[in-house]
């Protein structure tokens, strides 16, 4: 594990009203330290419960990679969680920078920013080519340059993420991207993922773990995610992080009860 815990110090007079630190969640959690105990930590919270907000802060407290449009100081939908990192005192037991931070909704800006990489590359490539007034060293070095992103880009994504489903190029993405030592914060990979993927990437976190000693914090509202075996559950809500059991998350107990009887909830619809 790299992550040990985690302390929300207490902030300004000012920013205290400020959202995200007005969340009744967050406020909760002002003065009180939350320890990671697990290698798969398991956010869990109805909607507007903060759990994604939370997850931002951390996201930029860590100084995480961003997987999306924007890297995370330039990301503009970040503004409050900016804010709440400011408050953020972060423990680790050792600290790899590796790894990165997705919001679900990000993945295709990723992607197009991919292929936008891979655009400027190979026309850069073109341009060397036809450059007549360049020395044969030059020539060899500044091919190199735009041959080794090509190279890299085809190396971990094929033809591109935009060349498969979206769920097959989400998994694709973890399947590139899960590295030795590092911490993963997704924020809902489930939600491109059909039932059968979503097994998958559980089993991609198992490898991660065991194999390469990664860790992961993700908000879900799965509870095929919420299922991967000896993770740490807390449950968000106005009382702060609190342990819950799997059988006692609601969002698991709702699922069943429809499940075995759909009729009973279909009918007052």
């Amino acid at each position: 594990m790299l992550l040990a815990s985690l302390k929300v110090k207490a902030p300004t007079a000012d920013d205290r009203e400020q959202f995200p630190l007005n969340v009744p969640a967050i406020q909760a959690l002002i003065g009180e330290e939350i320890d990671f105990t697990a290698p798969v930590t398991i956010i869990v919270g109805d909607n507007g419960s903060g759990k994604s907000t939370f997850l931002e802060g951390l996201a930029v407290a860590a100084r995480s990679i961003a997987v999306g449009t924007y890297d995370l100081d330039q990301d503009q939908s970040l503004t409050s969680a900016q804010r709440l990192a400011r408050y953020l005192h972060l423990s680790w037991r050792k600290r790899s920078g590796r790894g990165f931070f997705l919001r679900a909704e990000d993945f295709f800006g990723y992607a197009l920013r991919l292929n936008q990489l891979r655009i400027e590359a190979e026309a850069g490539l073109r341009e060397v080519e036809a450059d007549t007034t360049l020395s044969p060293l030059a020539r060899a070095q500044a091919r190199q340059t735009h041959s080794r992103t090509i190279g890299e880009l085809r190396h971990r994504y094929g033809e591109g993420l935009d060349h498969a489903s979206h769920g097959e190029s989400f998994l694709r993405l973890f399947q590139s991207r899960f590295v030795p030592n590092g911490l993963y914060l997704l924020d809902e990979p489930e939600a491109p993922l059909a039932p059968i993927r979503q097994l998958s990437l559980l089993s991609l976190m198992r490898d991660a773990v065991e194999q390469q000693q990664s860790q992961f914090v993700i908000v879900t509202h799965s509870p095929i995610i919420m299922a991967y075996p000896k993770a740490q559950l807390l449950q968000i809500s106005a009382a702060g992080l609190q342990p819950i059991e799997y059988n006692a998350i609601e969002h698991v107990t709702l699922l069943r009860d429809f499940l075995n009887q759909p009729d009973r909830f279909l009918r007052h619809l």
